[in-house]
């Protein structure tokens, strides 16, 4: 069977790489091509083109590269076109993967969508349109099932894949070692993946490094940025790590982190944090109108209540890290935080592999 993989971030080739291994599993001549990244790539699948190219943010972000996002669409379809698959299967990335589930459906491409499009926080009346265009819908996010129950659309939880990465994780027991790491307890800074976020969180961060003399400040970096997206935490002295979050945060005693599916990460993990965020003016005005819901961070989402600090837009100052970052040190907070942690794990938890059940799921609605 042939099957086309569409990821436009880093989480999406994660997860996306995961995937195609479990559907291997099960269909070991089936053949993948996509849009991706190393993850997808090093499962197996020829890439068409890679996401460092792909990862645009925000309203301004997007309008400004609209005349590429454009001729992206264009060149993907004529790539799904020329292979010709037995099914496209679209992973997160709402705006590009929408436009392509609509092209699917025009020529008759079967279409299955791994990591629903957060339509739950704004534009909600997108499930109308996923439900139109899209065949099986699989979801990681326990509250999204009954979200789409609002549509009559019927999609199918496999619990959340980051359990699984997690899970399949073997830690570096000389990571310390192996980057000249001092004995001081670390402070992680996870400051996104794309070049217009990292700039933002970097331009404060590299403030508290010499207000906490008695630690350690690390960047975790990503490879799909050049180099100079960092050159703030270089001019600041502060150690750069790329690719090897995981063991970088286990090593850590708190966590500052960009909005996003590092939070989750973070709080599976175990580790104390400080969500921030902040992006354009613009950006941030439009959101505001048409957001729908009340948290930004996914744990505070999936339990309902703030069990980390959200630090966002006018409220991400150096003043507000600084009192939030105290509290998650040492103390009550600190404590309560690692309690609700270990809740929010024990809720998202299935019993099995997210991918592997994704697979199954998929390889069966394939045969039907």
């Amino acid at each position: 069977m042939k099957y086309y993989l569409i990821a436009g971030e880093k989480s999406g080739d994660l997860h996306g790489g995961n995937l195609i291994r479990a559907l291997k599993q099960l269909d070991p001549t089936g053949e993948f091509r996509a849009w991706g990244g190393d993850e997808m790539q090093s499962a197996g699948a020829a890439l068409d083109q890679h996401i460092r190219h792909t990862a645009f943010m925000g309203f301004l972000e997007v309008v400004k590269n609209l005349p590429g996002i454009i001729r992206f669409i264009r060149q993907c379809k004529q790539q799904v076109a020329a292979y010709q698959p037995d099914v496209l299967i679209l992973i997160d990335y709402a705006g590009f993967n929408l436009r392509m589930a609509a092209y699917a459906k025009k020529t008759g491409i079967r279409t299955f969508y791994y990591i629903s499009p957060k339509i739950w926080a704004w534009n909600q009346a997108r499930g109308w349109k996923i439900k139109a265009l899209v065949d099986r819908m699989f979801v990681i996010l326990p509250f999204e099932k009954e979200f789409y129950k609002k549509f009559d659309y019927s999609v199918d939880y496999v619990g959340n894949p980051l359990l699984d990465s997690i899970g399949q994780f073997v830690r570096n027991l000389d990571f310390k070692a192996q980057h000249g790491l001092s004995n001081k307890p670390v402070i992680a800074i996870l400051p996104g993946s794309r070049r217009q976020e990292v700039g933002e969180m970097l331009e404060l961060m590299m403030k508290l490094p010499a207000q906490y003399p008695s630690y350690e400040f690390v960047v975790a970096g990503v490879d799909i940025l050049p180099r100079s997206a960092y050159d703030r935490a270089v001019q600041a002295g502060v150690k750069i790590i790329f690719n090897q979050t995981y063991d970088l945060l286990l090593m850590s005693h708190a966590a500052l982190v960009n909005s996003g599916t590092a939070t989750l990460e973070t709080a599976l993990l175990g580790i104390p944090q400080v969500v921030c965020y902040k992006t354009s003016f613009l950006t941030a005005a439009i959101v505001k109108l048409v957001i729908k819901v009340r948290y930004a961070s996914l744990a505070n989402l999936i339990m309902d209540k703030e069990i980390v600090k959200e630090l966002l837009q006018t409220d991400f100052t150096e003043a507000k890290v600084k009192k939030e970052l105290e509290k998650i040190l040492a103390g009550p907070t600190r404590e309560a935080m690692l309690a609700d942690y270990a809740l929010l794990k024990q809720q998202m938890q299935t019993g099995s592999s997210a991918s592997a059940l994704t697979a199954r799921l998929m390889w069966d609605y394939l045969q039907a």
